[in-house]
């Protein structure tokens, strides 16, 4: 009896002591699915409940999860305080970024970030300031050079802004942001500039005398935007005439600006008597451009041309295409042209080609031929080439020589050659 006890005793004895094992094997196992992720593992996640999933309250609460396990991760906090910044949260975004900069002063993508927040919420004095601590530490870093960029733009320091954006296009040509915001600040930088172009053309079937254009202009940087006045002068026919004409590129906003353009001349026969325009302009992501306006001219009958363009920077490339329609009672007249320059520098170091087909108001050597009511539907195919180039950061100079096949009576085609030179001054 005593020995059939002592069996059954340990046998219960062994069981307890296996469950025991189980059970203390089974907390462990709990315990452990509690802390099996490391902050690496989280943070991933925390990117994929952003950017996959776009739930920002996830990937806020696994970054957190995150840095409780490593609080000197770095990476960690600049991604929860965009993941902040995303989320309309600035105060805690501004404890993260500040908790970086504190631990990692010019902290490259810390200052990047920061500094991003504070321009989106129109602090960007605050913004420059952050950035300049940034290029301390790295001078050539791209992202913050464009960012001082803008920054310097909404500040209205074109100049300061066109020479952050230069020093960028030096380290890469190939950066397609800054190369589209580079045209902007160049038109922008300048408080003033004058300029002067010749055109010479030649006709090898339609007339026999050559024309002759020219013109002299001055620009000022105002308030509103750039404004632009002109003389223009034309000898055709072996008739002198004089156009003057007023352009204006009011700024509407960062998105926005606009094209206006008003002219008058004293002979209707060589320049149309009158002539206005108006575009508006939209600087969309991806560096895109597009452009919707029309284009009027006054001679013995009104002509109403409309037009749109849409542009493309892409490394060290612009590529533009443009139609102009001019509606008739019967008909809508149609022209285009396809446009592309490689920058070889600045906004004003370039090589140029455009093909197109039809007329363009906007080309003073053969928009005339608007004159005829009919002239509009006529054929016609041109190319040109142009080359333009800064001479002592302030001189621009350029040339550009065209050929175009136009058709200027029904059935008879004759040669167009163009030869044009310009200079341009800054100051």
């Amino acid at each position: 009896m005593h020995k059939y006890f002592f069996i059954m005793s340990s046998i219960n004895h062994s069981y307890f002591r296996y469950f025991t094992v189980i059970f203390f094997c089974l907390c462990l196992n709990l315990t452990g699915n509690a802390q099996q992720y490391g902050s690496d593992e989280l943070f991933t996640m925390a990117r994929n409940a952003a950017f996959e999933e776009d739930d920002y309250p996830k990937a806020i609460n696994l970054a957190k999860q995150a840095l409780e396990q490593s609080p000197d991760y770095t990476g960690i906090r600049i991604f929860l305080g965009r993941v902040y910044t995303w989320s309309d949260k600035v105060d805690s975004a501004r404890v993260a970024f500040e908790r970086v900069l504190k631990d990692n002063p010019g902290h490259e993508d810390g200052s990047f970030a920061y500094g991003s927040l504070e321009y989106w919420n129109d602090n960007s004095k605050k913004a420059l300031n952050i950035i300049n601590n940034g290029l301390e530490k790295h001078p050539e870093s791209e992202n913050l050079l464009l960012l001082k960029a803008k920054v310097l733009r909404d500040l209205k320091e074109y100049k300061l802004a066109q020479d952050a954006n230069s020093k960028l296009l030096k380290i890469n040509p190939k950066n397609t942001e800054a190369r589209s915001l580079s045209q902007r600040l160049t038109t922008l930088s300048a408080k003033n500039q004058i300029g002067a172009t010749y055109d010479f053309v030649y006709f090898d079937e339609q007339f026999d005398d050559p024309w002759h254009l020219a013109s002299i202009d001055y620009s000022r940087q105002t308030k509103i935007g750039s404004v632009v006045a002109r003389v223009n002068y034309a000898n055709r026919f072996n008739t002198n005439a004089f156009q003057f004409e007023v352009d204006a590129y009011p700024s509407i906003s960062e998105t926005f600006y606009a094209y206006v353009n008003a002219g008058i001349s004293d002979n209707a026969g060589i320049f149309p008597e009158y002539r206005a325009g108006f575009s508006l302009y939209a600087n969309l992501p991806w560096a895109l451009e597009a452009e919707a306006g029309f284009r009027l001219l006054g001679f013995d009958d009104e002509t109403w041309i409309y037009t749109a363009s849409v542009g493309k920077y892409y490394k060290s490339f612009w590529f533009n295409l443009r139609t102009f329609l001019t509606p008739s009672n019967n008909s809508v007249s149609q022209s285009f042209s396809f446009m592309t320059r490689y920058y070889l520098g600045g906004a004003d170091d370039f090589l140029s080609i455009r093909i197109g087909t039809g007329l363009s108001p906007d080309n003073q050597t053969n928009n005339i031929l608007y004159n005829n009511g009919n002239q509009y539907r006529l054929k016609s195919n041109n190319i040109s080439l142009g080359f333009r180039k800064t001479l002592w950061a302030t001189n621009v100079v350029f040339i550009e020589t065209g050929l175009e096949n136009q058709e200027y009576r029904q059935g008879e085609t004759g040669n167009q050659l163009t030869i044009g030179v310009g200079y341009l001054k800054r100051f």
